[in-house]
């Protein structure tokens, strides 16, 4: 089959078999086509009016119109009917080539998956391992889509009053790899011109901005509030915490629940969730008593060992068809007990998925 993509590395064209023959699959709507059709039927009448432009002037800059007002517009995920990808890592007789990163990328639908809450997290820190190590494996079309779900974690923080230190580590990782890469331009191989990635070096910066000016306005509210609960449903709701962070943050939000946040008992249950036994040996940090300083050690601990990690909800990888997968979209599996080929996928196993 013809290779008829912009980008070098992107997939190309998708086709549909029909009754017809085969046909390509349009990735937008319709509607943007004919949006597209109006306006530049509607600049041309106006344009006309004022006569700016004649003939052949005139069909070159309503194609330019045209062509920017699309880009504008194309700011969405490319649509596909499925929301799964067959992971190939090396030819063979029935399929031929292989899938990327960056494929598996546009094909998995992460631009809605940003608004479900229990997957949130999973795709903000998918986005952190890309930014810190395979940003340039991504082909330009990919690039362009990180950017765009990028943008829209962004809005969302902002508007919903949530995640702000998450996303906070993420930008000051894709900073920091952006930096570098634009710093060392010729050693490393960049998609794209080097005006558009210091652009997108300046928007990050921008978003940083706006994160670090960023306050949670105080509500007032004349119900049940956290502090009106009993004790112990307080230090129940701490317990259920995996992040230290949290912890300490809501710590300072009244004087009771920071003396429940500083409960040793909490930081032991916290280290061990995380962490091994033989670890604590390694790093064992007392205070001036002598006793362990259990929350001392939980941050000491995590410079040098990865945390556990929790999501409400992953992708999913069927090892009888080789195929990623949404869990609630599910994919055509053909195995008798699908159930027991489902495996959860971690972020950095995302990664590894790509890594030949």
């Amino acid at each position: 089959m013809p290779f008829l993509g912009q980008d070098w590395r992107s997939p190309g064209w998708s086709w549909v078999k029909t009754e017809d023959g085969w046909k390509r699959f349009e990735f937008f709507n319709h509607d943007l086509e004919d949006n597209n059709t109006e306006l530049e039927l509607k600049e041309l009448q106006d344009e006309n009016k004022e006569n700016l432009f004649t003939g052949e002037d005139c069909e070159v800059a309503a194609k330019k119109r045209k062509k920017d007002h699309f880009n504008n517009n194309a700011k969405s995920q490319f649509y596909y009917q499925e929301k799964w990808i067959y992971v190939q890592k090396e030819s063979t007789r029935e399929r031929h080539g292989y899938c990327t990163l960056g494929e598996a990328f546009n094909r998995l639908d992460f631009s809605s998956a940003i608004q479900d809450i229990r997957r949130f997290n999973y795709v903000v820190k998918l986005l952190q391992l890309i930014a810190k190590s395979q940003l340039t494996s991504l082909s330009g079309a990919a690039q362009k889509n990180y950017f765009n779900v990028l943008e829209k974690i962004v809005r969302k923080v902002l508007e919903d009053q949530q995640n702000p230190r998450l996303i906070k580590d993420l930008l000051q990782d894709l900073g920091s790899t952006l930096c570098i890469l634009i710093r060392e331009v010729g050693k490393s191989v960049l998609v794209g011109n080097i005006n558009i990635w210091i652009c997108r070096l300046e928007t990050i910066l921008n978003w940083q901005q706006q994160l670090n000016n960023f306050q949670i306005p105080k509500q007032v509210s004349n119900g049940v509030t956290l502090d009106d609960l009993p004790l112990h449903m307080q230090n129940n709701i701490l317990y259920k915490f995996s992040d230290g962070w949290d912890i300490v943050n809501l710590g300072q939000v009244t004087s009771t629940l920071h003396m429940l946040s500083e409960d040793w008992h909490l930081w032991k249950k916290l280290c061990q969730y995380h962490f091994a036994e033989k670890q604590f040996c390694r790093h064992l940090m007392l205070s001036e008593k002598g006793h362990v300083d259990w929350k001392l050690m939980y941050f000491t601990l995590q410079k040098y060992y990865p945390k556990k990690e929790q999501y409400g909800d992953t992708l999913q990888f069927c090892r009888h068809c080789s195929i990623l997968f949404w869990k609630d979209s599910g994919h055509p599996c053909t195995a008798n007990d699908p159930d027991n080929c489902f495996m959860p996928v971690s972020p950095q196993h995302f990664i590894d998925l790509f890594k030949f």
